[in-house]
């Protein structure tokens, strides 16, 4: 079986630019329910009008006050959190069974690709046991959520790049009050949510013991918006 045909080796990246969240998640979890054993593991890279998104656990005290943004009650784990442009968010559908891999492992994995990606941009970040995710100073520079349905995942992480930052004082990010947040552009990195989403998707690949197939769009993901 070679690569292409769906070994588990490949990651197909697309670059999806900005799309509405609701049509993107049904597009996962049609991607998700229709694969097959053949079917290359994808990763999705784009960017989300504003929304508030609540997890399955999530409490609905932590949404203080949504205002005109949209909110979604999601499959993925975790509590609350908010997508808007100038975030990477990089969704990670993955055939966890195929790959021999654990729900853990692949956060694991997810949390070190960013890690590792800011240690090459000069930041220095760090994980948390009790709070999955990405930090810098104490303050969350990166969410992570995922969805396993029959060995395999959806969802995945969101890179605040140079996004507006005040969105997350209308929730308890992640269910901790007062927790802070941050952004690249405040921490001298100067790039674009594609340009860091790609860097991270890289640095998962390597992880996983893959390499990145690039193409481009997909109509099974979702409407531009």
């Amino acid at each position: 079986m070679t690569e292409a045909s769906g070994n588990g080796t490949g990651l197909l990246l697309r670059r999806l630019g900005r799309r509405e969240y609701a049509s993107t998640w049904a597009a996962m979890r049609a991607f998700t329910e229709g694969r097959t054993e053949a079917t290359p593991d994808e990763l999705w890279l784009l960017e989300h009008p504003p929304v508030f998104t609540l997890g399955r656990n999530a409490a609905r005290e932590h949404l203080l006050d949504a205002g005109d943004i949209e909110t979604v009650a999601v499959d993925r784990g975790g509590q609350v959190t908010y997508h808007g442009p100038g975030q990477a968010v990089l969704y990670t559908l993955v055939d966890l069974r195929r790959r021999g891999l654990g729900v853990r492992a692949l956060v694991d994995a997810l949390e070190g690709a960013t890690v590792d990606w800011l240690a090459a941009q000069g930041i220095t970040a760090a994980t948390r046991r009790d709070a999955p995710g990405v930090y810098v100073d104490g303050a969350k520079i990166a969410s992570l959520g995922l969805r396993v349905r029959h060995g395999r995942a959806y969802h995945g992480l969101a890179l605040n790049v140079d996004a507006d930052l005040s969105p997350f004082e209308r929730i308890n990010p992640c269910g901790h009050r007062g927790l802070p947040v941050t952004r690249l552009a405040d921490l001298g990195v100067d790039t674009t949510p594609e340009a860091a989403g790609a860097g991270i998707a890289g640095e998962l690949a390597a992880r996983l013991g893959s390499r990145i197939r690039p193409t481009e769009g997909a109509d099974h993901a979702g409407t531009d918006t």
